[in-house]
């Protein structure tokens, strides 16, 4: 996750007593031990090593594509190694501060621990939820697909102001994003968009974001005032790698290649460069027209088209499972979240109860708070 959690709570009561934190303390030291077993220091250290080693070779550069899954990978690993290195130093100094605050009698000192020790609970919240994404493709990166549904032009605007949370949200944490494809509305807003978001995690992070997303607002498309409910439905896929076996049989292709347009119609290419693939036996339906080459519009839309295949079985698989347990698959519900700003001011998951009163904060792209609540409450119906 990382800071920013609008209105997130903490699982941790506030500032503790003096009498309380030796015990306190040795608690987060144990969940921080545990943390890093999980992580598997060691085995993390050596892969840098080995990585690292691969990003010094003169012929690194020699493969683009594998060089950046290379370089990303490191950069990710040496991250999370020191940022796990770094909260248990926090835990140790803590500590100290605390001793310093008893040998002292200082209570500026004490405050001042008191504050570090809330901060550090909060960051070991955080990093745990991290430990929580052990799905077979939670380390993937996140393909995001969103598309406008009932509710006419005010869903097609709910959709943009989806895509720009979550765009959003990968700025504030400092992850790469590739728009691949926006189809426009005529009045405002969008009618769908598909978008890749290049962080190790963002699939199992995002993952709890599927689903149908509600707004409830006075419609500004509506000369008297009213009060209008629309929705948009989100739907995350894992990228695909070179491991996943998907076949698919060219035969069973249809492939257009149309003019890229933007905002009202208004062309964005002099070319017809922008592809759109149609899986005939699934009838699922693919673009891209992120303004390159046909080729690379082509080679990302069956990127996507395989992410969705992928997905599909995936589903297939998990609804054999859920039939055989007796479920029927219905665990998660569809109706996710409600965003609400008129007549109060609440965004609130349908599902784990979290809540934020600041709609604004979450439209912006604050939304840890949902993501971890999301993960927590994920694990728990997998008990």
């Amino acid at each position: 996750m990382g800071p920013g959690n609008a209105g997130a709570r903490s699982r941790y009561a506030g500032p503790v007593a003096v009498v309380d934190v030796s015990e306190e303390l040795k608690s987060l030291s144990s969940t921080m031990g545990s943390i890093e077993a999980v992580l598997d220091l060691d085995t993390m250290r050596a892969d840098i090593a080995v990585l690292e080693e691969q990003a010094a070779a003169p012929s690194l550069w020699d493969d683009p594509e594998a060089a950046q899954k290379i370089t990303s990978k490191l950069s990710h690993l040496q991250a999370e190694l020191r940022k796990t290195e770094a909260l248990r130093a926090r835990i140790d100094d803590v500590a100290v501060l605390f001793e310093l605050a008893e040998e002292m009698d200082d209570s500026d000192t004490r405050a001042e621990a008191e504050i570090e020790l809330e901060s550090v609970r909060k960051a070991l919240d955080e990093m745990e939820v991290r430990t929580l994404l052990s799905g077979e493709y939670d380390s993937r990166e996140a393909l995001v697909n969103i598309r406008a549904e009932a509710g006419g032009v005010d869903a097609s605007d709910f959709a943009e102001r989806l895509q720009r949370m979550y765009l959003r949200w990968a700025e504030r944490h400092g992850y790469k994003t590739e728009v691949y494809e926006t189809s426009y509305a005529e009045e405002a807003g969008i009618k769908s968009t598909t978008f890749v978001v290049n962080a190790p995690y963002a699939y199992g992070t995002l993952s709890v974001e599927q689903g149908t997303h509600r707004l409830v607002r006075i419609s500004p498309f509506d000369n008297q005032g009213r009060r209008q409910t629309s929705f948009a439905g989100v739907e995350v896929l894992p990228v695909v790698e070179q491991s996943d076996h998907v076949d698919i049989d060219e035969t069973e292709l249809r492939i257009d290649v149309y003019r890229a347009s933007g905002p009202g119609g208004q062309g964005v290419n002099t070319t017809d460069s922008a592809v759109r693939i149609t899986h005939i036996p699934t009838n699922i339906v693919v673009s891209c027209q992120n303004e390159r080459s046909q080729i690379q519009n082509k080679a990302s839309a069956m990127n996507v088209l395989q992410a969705k295949l992928l997905e599909r079985r995936r589903q297939e698989e998990q609804a054999l499972m859920d039939s055989l347990k007796g479920d029927g698959g219905n665990s998660w519900g569809n109706q996710m979240r409600s965003y609400v700003l008129h007549p109060y001011q609440m965004v609130k998951d349908l599902r784990t109860e979290f809540e934020v009163g600041n709609p604004q904060a979450v439209l912006d792209g604050e939304i840890d708070g949902f993501l971890e609540a999301g993960i927590r409450w994920r694990k728990q119906q997998e008990k």
